[in-house]
């Protein structure tokens, strides 16, 4: 048994991925942020469709064309494949806790 929320540090001097569960065609990661984001240049171009789930903290996704997207605690989002995106903020003050999935 394990659980998202234990083994979070308190400092965190990078942004942590950790992958949960691989399979042919879905990877689902743990990604925990605090105060971090995406590179100010370039943007992620994944190959894979991505849902995202807050489940503790907040952050931004802004999307290439202009669009942003706030997220709270419960909030998910589905990023589709090659869809240019960046997380443009997190929450300094806490832990943001993101569960990801990867699929085709």
């Amino acid at each position: 048994m394990a659980n998202l929320f234990q083994g979070i540090p308190d400092r965190l001097p990078e942004e942590r991925f950790e992958e949960l569960v691989r399979g042919d065609s879905v990877t689902v990661e743990r990604i925990v942020s605090r105060g971090h984001t995406s590179p100010e240049t370039g943007w992620y171009d994944q190959p894979r469709h991505e849902w995202v789930l807050v489940l503790r903290g907040r952050g931004v996704v802004a999307f290439e064309d202009g669009e942003e997207v706030s997220l709270g605690p419960g909030d998910h989002l589905l990023i589709s494949a090659h869809r240019r995106h960046r997380v443009a903020w997190t929450d300094p003050d806490e832990a943001t806790v993101w569960l990801a999935v990867h699929y085709d």
